[in-house]
């Protein structure tokens, strides 16, 4: 009942229905069009989207939405995301600027009310609930605070061109080592897992177990195994970087995860996984490399990605409320 009556608030002739895979160039034209509009370029690709409708715990027949306007377009999109079944969904509606307004809030309200029922389905009460917005993208700040969302801290985007320069990778700090993970070994994929959960514990980084991270490996259309490094500190084994090939369409590299473990913090680690993964981009003529970056982190992360060369394509505020 409570889905029929919000789908009544669309414009007369619109509707909502559930996505399928063969929507994703639909889908994504409409996202790069959102893209444009507040920030002045595409931020998502092809394999983005074919992700966020086969992550786990995303079941698009119960947690995803279409919104079509009276011609049948697609005009909107909403799905939540939470890969680890923990406490926490992350909420994300597009629209088509302009066009698709109307289908912002009904949108919204729909993820809400399906967000409670995963909190009880997960086994979490209360559950929270986050989303992310630019700052200049107002009609969607303004549908967060009207439901109870209160601005909690920003993320950033940083990016950086590359160069060929850049195949040569500086020399690292004396005792750093960089060497390739070696896919074929379960038991190492495993320990890699276990690094970005522990040098990501005393983040507000979500952790996921090994099979669920390993599923979402599997699902990705590719995996580029040579852009992936471990890092060690005389021989120890300290660090981790993970990339994917998600940025691979807009010839980017795209660093999904770097992890160092504690007690190799602050001894060059986390600088020489990123100029090998740099390296690795350029060799295959990438364009630009690419990460995203919690600012509120405690291990100051934004910093060494300046250090590097890297700076914030754009700013995102996180809103959070509870269910």
């Amino acid at each position: 009942m409570c889905s029929d009556l919000l789908v009544t608030e669309l414009p007369e002739g619109w509707r909502i229905r559930r996505p399928v895979l063969d929507d994703v160039a639909e889908i994504l034209r409409l996202v790069h069009a959102s893209d444009i509009a507040a920030l002045g370029e595409p931020d998502f690709t092809t394999e983005e989207v074919r992700a966020a409708l086969t992550a786990p715990h995303t079941d698009p027949d119960r947690d995803c939405w279409l919104a079509l306007d009276a011609a049948g377009e697609i005009v909107g999109w909403a799905y939540p995301s939470n890969a680890s079944a923990r406490d926490r969904d992350f909420l994300e509606v597009y629209v088509w600027p302009e066009r698709g307004a109307p289908a912002l809030r009904p949108l919204l309200a729909l993820l809400l009310a399906r967000a409670t029922e995963r909190g009880r389905e997960f086994g979490h009460d209360p559950y929270t609930v986050r989303a992310g917005a630019i700052p200049t993208e107002q009609p969607w700040i303004s549908a967060l605070t009207d439901a109870g969302f209160a601005f909690l801290k920003q993320h950033a985007r940083m990016t950086m061109p590359l160069t060929a320069a850049q195949v040569t990778v500086p020399e690292p700090a004396p005792g750093v080592t960089v060497r390739p993970v070696r896919p074929d070994d379960e038991a190492e994929l495993r320990r890699f897992h276990a690094t970005i959960a522990a040098a990501f514990r005393d983040t507000d980084h979500p952790a996921t177990d090994y099979e669920t991270w390993w599923k979402r490996r599997a699902a990705e259309s590719s995996i580029s195994w040579d852009e992936w490094f471990v890092g060690e500190v005389d021989g120890q084994w300290a660090g981790v970087l993970q990339s994917s090939d998600s940025g691979a369409e807009d010839n980017g590299g795209w660093v999904r995860a770097l992890g160092v473990l504690r007690p190799y913090r602050r001894r060059g680690v986390g600088a020489a996984l990123l100029h090998r993964a740099f390296a690795a981009y350029v060799a295959k003529g990438r364009a630009t490399a690419g990460l995203g970056v919690d600012l509120a982190n405690p291990t100051q992360a934004a910093r060494l990605y300046r250090a590097v060369g890297m700076r914030p394509l754009y700013e995102a505020n996180i809103y959070q409320r509870t269910v």
